[in-house]
């Protein structure tokens, strides 16, 4: 393919889905042919055609999908792209059940096609430095992680409550800057604003590593924030993904000759560091290693297998705020997938 452009489609004008217009618009390597929108476009400003059927986009012949509709149509959309021989980059959630992930994970992988998930917190450019940092023993022993993910109600969002739509955020972003599945999550929901779902989630958790993490996450604050805190022995980085800030919390305590104090790990404040970090468009990045693993080349994007863990841990949130109980969530079966027990 890397002799002519690749020929891409989308699925959804959401606000979203206008996002991935105006990127894909613009991304080297790629021409946008077709866009599939029951209501059209609405703005008059795309450039390329509108369409009401994904069978019109499938007749135009492309490469490649981004699908930005609703959860609730992943799977309908997905299984299709997949019949048809056309690789997808999927908008998170997978899908808004496990069945749903699991089917289209078979699909893909059964047809040999390219397929990703939209977790863009993963290209973030503040998160990408923490991985890195965590990967090379900075902060040493992790012991926590904590998120809070929280801002007033977005209008455009139907089909699923705060913990697929928000938390699936965190559960991913946690899982790849820690390199470490979740075991067990406890969680509390609650619905403040009227909807059918939950606007407000509180979660404890475990890592397979022991890690204690903590997510706080809610449509229901005029304060909008993202942030992410992993505490460790060394001391704490904090991400702010809304202004791409990494900053570093220093553990200052003094190792002492003194037999009867050595026994207890102190901590003290030390030195406070804010990393100086290029800060490039994470969904411009994200569109550009999805176009570099369909042109075959070694890229690291978000597999559905990956996307279908983060749904499965969901899901146990979901069912632990039924019942009140922990719920583990182990691997089954090929590629360490946690499955609900």
């Amino acid at each position: 393919m890397s002799g002519r452009k690749l020929r891409a489609g989308l699925i959804g004008l959401g606000a979203m889905g206008r996002n991935h217009a105006r990127v894909l618009s613009n991304l080297d390597g790629v021409e946008l042919v077709g866009i599939v929108d029951p209501a059209g476009d609405t703005t008059g400003t795309l450039r390329a055609p509108v369409m009401a059927e994904l069978s019109d986009l499938l007749a135009l012949g492309v490469d490649y999908a981004v699908v930005a509709c609703p959860t609730a149509l992943h799977e309908a959309i997905g299984l299709e792209l997949a019949a048809n021989g056309v690789c997808a980059l999927i908008e998170k959630p997978l899908a808004q059940s496990v069945e749903a992930a699991t089917k289209l994970v078979d699909a893909f992988e059964t047809a040999g096609l390219v397929a990703g998930v939209g977790h863009i917190e993963r290209y973030n450019p503040a998160l990408q430095s923490l991985r890195t940092r965590l990967e090379a023993g900075e902060l040493g022993e992790v012991f926590q992680v904590v998120t809070r993910r929280q801002g007033p109600f977005p209008h455009r969002i139907a089909d699923v409550g705060v913990v697929m739509d928000l938390a699936t955020h965190d559960i991913d972003l946690t899982a790849w800057v820690t390199g470490q599945e979740y075991t067990s999550v406890a969680a509390r929901t609650v619905s403040r604003s009227g909807r059918l779902h939950e606007d407000m989630v509180a979660v404890v958790g475990t890592l397979a590593d022991g890690t204690m993490v903590n997510h706080l996450v809610n449509w229901l604050s005029p304060l909008k924030e993202r942030s992410t805190v992993v505490t460790g022995d060394k001391g704490c980085f904090v991400a702010d993904t809304l202004t791409a800030d990494l900053t570093f919390y220093a553990n200052a305590a003094i190792d002492t000759e003194w037999e009867a104090l050595r026994a207890f790990r102190g901590v003290a404040e030390g030195d406070m560091v804010r990393y100086a970090i290029p800060k490039r468009e994470p969904l411009l990045v994200e569109h550009e290693r999805f176009r570099d693993a369909v042109e075959g080349k070694q890229s690291d994007i978000v597999t559905l297998r990956q996307g279908l863990r983060t749904v499965q841990v969901a899901a146990a949130l979901l069912e632990s705020a039924s019942d009140g109980k922990v719920v583990s969530v182990v691997p089954s079966g090929s590629d360490a997938e946690p499955a609900l027990r």
